[in-house]
């Protein structure tokens, strides 16, 4: 029996998720992704997701963004008064609309939420300028580059003005330059608006650099099977963190954690 519930959380957690499962119809028979899935991010805390490929992150944030249902399991999340969605995603890849304009992509899920014109136009400026890209609110994607497009995308999320920000490897097509910069502006965006963040990668590093917990996942089903803290003072820069004394140390034990399951997915 499939649940979930957009519903009052304990004080000071922002999303709590129970014994999430989900199971995809195969033609060789039924495939869970994620089983047993259990845990909870505090308001305006920055997490950080981990695991191999096929473990089922991408499903764990779909479910949470309200785009699956689960086979079963509970997600509970405060209600929103005004209709607006309780959690935003940004997809891996490009995911703006090519036949819009800048703005026209970031006003996209306020129009969707039947937003007045003028008040529309309104928040979508102001998010397209602080992603630095007021300059080109007039242009197509196809005349921006990757990192401009996350930028839209990342605006377009905001917009909306969820609770929670759901991020599904939104820097993976990035050479290391641009990542390292999108990153600089996501904590900048994070500190001032206090969001909570659900952030999947791939990346050690990133993780590490972003986020207060890290949370790692085993190979398909999914499950959790450790939570790392990260106890790095904020704001954090990317040649300071390198330098603090534990940085190797915890990146060494989040790969520990981790070894075992990216080799597990790969049939070794």
């Amino acid at each position: 029996m499939s649940s979930t519930t957009l519903s009052p959380s304990t004080a000071g957690t922002r999303v709590a998720v129970d014994g999430l499962t989900h199971t995809y119809p195969g033609r060789r028979g039924p495939v869970t992704a994620i089983q047993n899935v259990s845990l909870a991010l505090q308001d305006g805390e920055f997490c950080a997701v981990i695991g191999p490929s096929g473990c089922g992150k991408t499903t764990l944030l779909h479910i949470l963004a309200g785009l699956l249902r689960p086979t079963s399991g509970v997600v509970r999340m405060p209600d929103r008064a005004n209709g607006a969605p309780a959690a935003a995603l940004v997809f891996q890849g490009v995911s703006t609309f090519p036949w819009y304009t800048v703005l026209q992509n970031v006003e996209y899920g306020l129009r969707l939420l039947g937003v007045e014109t003028s008040e529309r136009r309104a928040r979508a400026l102001w998010q397209i300028d602080r992603v630095g890209l007021t300059r080109f609110r007039d242009a197509f994607p196809s005349q921006l580059s990757e990192g401009m497009r996350q930028r839209v995308s990342i605006a377009r999320a905001l917009a909306v003005d969820p609770d929670v920000l759901l991020m599904d490897e939104p820097f993976a097509n990035l050479d290391e330059q641009n990542r390292l910069l999108l990153q600089d502006e996501l904590l900048q965006l994070w500190q001032a608006s206090r969001k909570t963040v659900l952030f999947v990668t791939h990346s050690l590093d990133e993780a590490l650099r972003l986020a207060d917990r890290v949370l790692v996942m085993t190979a398909g089903p999914g499950r959790i099977k450790a939570e790392v803290s990260v106890p790095f003072p904020r704001p954090r820069d990317f040649r300071a963190i390198r330098r603090e004394p534990g940085y190797g140390e915890l990146s060494a034990r989040l790969w520990d954690e981790l070894r075992d399951e990216v080799l597990q997915a790969s049939g070794q």
